[in-house]
């Protein structure tokens, strides 16, 4: 490899040849600040806070080339004054309620202004006046918040490839909007989240139902239940303090019974069951040969994809609906047949890592009889928000279980959150179903890691050659897709999750900033703790869930059954992509 020697602050640096003077000082332990920069996402250049002196001349080192012999200069006077101006101009056309704010201490441009010790602005004139859009069911978007840094677009449109919002106006007028400046609600946005998780502000959150909980839970005539998916508990602990990765189940389930919740379940009860319907389901598929590739249905941003850019796929997708809105429709109608509650009465909450949840509740197939499945979903950071509105210590909380009948679950339900969970989980019990054996080596490891796209091909005892395909991010399932169209590919079996990396990293998970994400790889480090948790497990089949066993001996009947299709599966619809 080429190397390039310069040097930083009077400091030689040999950096391989194509590096950034913004790498090659961070590199070193020289921290030049940043706003739009983002790795792997965005480097505009357009922000002017990671300037650095170079000659006579003030330079972006977010693009600028590293080269033989150049001299750096990251902290003259002329370059902290430079960086100055430019955070300065950006407050001064920016709506400064901090105290107030939902990324209050976890902003970038807040950290930035206060690490250049600005305390007041020399430039105070016209502010951009725009209405804060709260159309999606998902996603509020604030335009006064903004500061046109772009990640928000490089996200949506490089990554994501979904092209909801970019750039409009021209000047003063520049702004961040959907097309033909509609509203979000509007848009192609699939609600993944994921502008919300790159925006280094609070231009973008989700839509808050914090308070729709705490109505609900001082309701005497409502049974609140709450569900916490798969990934909530590998993450739920840093905003609390508690480094990237750490599993926190039991405190998180001591929290949520201190809240006062009727119940507290699992939704990994109901990834155990989406196994056994969606495993059954594609083994029916596989006899008959129709509908194949069957393609994962546990996200709903991921569904929505297919329903808008590749409508002709609709009925690849599994028709089960997502976990957490099998197990609420299951808790509904259990409770009714088995305890007499009335289902109009209990109020099922859902926590998810994801936004597109608060959408997906909100589609009219979902609901049985006109009872919804799920009435709230609160993201990871909401109820980290609703356990520390009352005043809950949680690192100080003794590990509690879930409750049962919906709260047992094994291994293979746990790592639903990581990219390939799903595929992984699915595999391990269809292989016993065909093999009719109890296949001892569970660890399919080559379903795991968060490259783009990852393929396995599995025998089957009579020949059988089953080609299985994951995508992370819808990005890279818009590569998988269209090589099955085409016929370059053949799968029988596609997992996607919108979010990169799975739902360890949806767009409901703790914000980790731009700096942060260059130092540690945030979506390996979830998916370890949940791929610990299975490990863990005395059970790591779906199948072999104790639970799962008796609620079908007792309720449900037998899987793909009447009963489980009125209450566990569900259809989509084709969407205008305009």
């Amino acid at each position: 490899m080429e190397m390039v020697k310069l040097t930083i602050d009077g400091q030689l640096v040999e950096v391989p040849k194509g590096t950034t003077v913004l790498e090659a000082a961070r590199l070193t332990g020289i921290e030049i600040p940043s706003l739009c920069y983002m790795k792997d996402v965005n480097h505009p250049a357009s922000c002017r806070v990671c300037v650095v002196e170079v000659g006579p001349r003030l330079i972006a080192s977010c693009t600028l080339v590293a080269e033989e012999g150049m001299n750096v200069k990251t902290n003259t006077p002329k370059v902290r004054e430079a960086r100055k101006m430019s955070v300065e101009l950006l407050l001064s056309n920016h709506k400064r309620e901090c105290t107030s704010c939902l990324r209050s201490e976890n902003c970038e441009l807040q950290t930035v202004s206060k690490d250049l010790g600005i305390r007041e602005l020399s430039y105070e004139g016209d502010k951009t006046e725009a209405v804060c859009d709260d159309s999606s069911w998902s996603i509020v978007r604030d335009p006064e918040k903004c500061i046109l840094c772009g990640r928000c677009i490089s996200t949506c449109s490089d990554i994501q490839t979904v092209h909801a919002i970019g750039w409009a106006g021209r000047g003063f007028e520049t702004r961040v909007a959907p097309a033909f400046d509609r509203s979000l609600g509007d848009s192609v946005c699939i609600n993944c989240g994921q502008c919300i998780m790159n925006c280094p502000v609070g231009a973008l959150h989700e839509r808050e139902n914090v308070q729709d909980v705490w109505d609900a839970l001082n309701d005497p005539d409502k049974f609140v239940i709450i569900q916490t998916a798969p990934a909530i508990r590998v993450a739920i602990g840093e905003e609390f303090g508690m480094p990237i990765g750490t599993s926190s189940t039991g405190k998180m389930v001591a929290a949520m019974r201190k809240l006062g919740f009727y119940k507290v379940f699992d939704t990994d009860f109901a990834a155990d069951l989406t196994i056994m319907e969606e495993g059954t389901e594609f083994l029916g598929r596989l006899k008959t040969g129709e509908n194949l590739p069957i393609m994962t249905s546990c996200c709903p941003g991921w569904i929505k994809f297919v329903e808008q850019f590749y409508p002709e796929m609709i009925d690849n997708l599994s028709t089960c609906k997502s976990p957490h809105e099998m197990e609420g429709a299951l808790i509904k109608a259990y409770y009714r047949d088995k305890f007499g509650l009335d289902p109009e009465k209990i109020v099922v909450v859902s926590v998810m890592p994801c936004t597109a949840k608060k959408f997906s509740v909100k589609r009219e197939m979902m609901n049985v009889n006109g009872i919804e499945d799920v009435d709230i979903v609160l993201t990871t950071r909401e109820l980290a928000r609703l356990i520390k509105e009352a005043g809950i210590d949680y690192m100080n909380l003794k590990d509690e279980d879930f409750d049962n009948p919906f709260g047992e679950s094994t291994g293979a339900a746990v790592i639903f959150g990581a990219t390939g969970g799903v595929a992984e989980a699915a595999v391990r019990t269809v292989l016993d179903i065909v093999t009719g054996k109890d296949l001892q080596d569970v660890d399919l490891t080559q379903l795991r890691g968060t490259e783009g796209i990852k393929e396995a091909s599995l025998t089957l005892p009579d020949g059988t050659v089953l080609n299985v395909a994951i995508a992370n991010g819808l990005g890279n399932a818009r590569k998988v897709l269209d090589a099955q169209k085409s016929g370059e590919k053949n799968y029988h079996f596609i997992e996607v999750m919108a979010c990169p990396g799975g739902c360890v990293t949806g767009g409901g998970q703790p914000i980790i900033d731009a700096k942060q994400q260059e130092k540690c790889d945030v979506r390996a480090m979830r998916a370890k703790a949940a791929y610990g948790e299975d490990a863990g497990k005395a059970i790591r089949k779906s199948h072999q869930n104790p639970y799962i066993t008796k609620i079908y001996e007792e309720y449900l009947g037998e899987p793909n059954g009447h009963k489980s299709h009125e209450l566990l599966h569900t259809h989509y619809v084709k969407r205008s992509k305009f």
